[in-house]
């Protein structure tokens, strides 16, 4: 896998840490029912919810970089798509959200770049050769 790959991801990665920073001074879970909801599987607070769920996915994201991508591992490729989809998603749901509501709501001002970075990457993935995926360590 080329450096670029693994590069890519990470900037991947340290937006959606920015992205969960603006979440959180926005306080998504107050906001958004289904923010809400999912914090709420994890704790009764739903800020602690929001945390516990954001800070699980950030130390799950550099776990991710740090082992399976830089190393190289065959999963490493499927967590990346797994990533990327979810960036997508991420990205393009709070673009219409706000829209919807003709107005700014929290995560508007980095979803567009996680939307970017995220499409950047599938680009790039989507072009790795045969003999590139063959590079990945069993």
């Amino acid at each position: 896998m080329d450096k670029k790959y693994k590069i890519v991801f990470l900037v991947l990665f340290i937006v959606q840490a920015a992205h969960s920073i603006e979440e959180y001074i926005g306080t998504l879970w107050e906001v958004f029912p289904p923010a809400a909801a999912l914090c709420s599987l994890v704790s009764n607070d739903l800020e602690s919810g929001f945390l516990i769920i954001n800070i699980g996915f950030f130390i799950l994201g550099l776990f991710v970089w740090w082992v399976p991508v830089r190393l190289e591992y065959v999963v490493a490729k499927y967590l990346i798509w797994f990533w990327i989809i979810l960036e997508l998603v991420n990205g393009v749901g709070h673009t219409i959200w706000a829209l919807l509501n003709t107005s700014y709501k929290t995560g508007l001002i980095t979803a567009p770049f996680l939307f970017m970075i995220a499409l950047y990457s599938g680009i790039l993935m989507k072009r790795l050769s045969d003999d590139d995926k063959a590079h990945f360590a069993e």
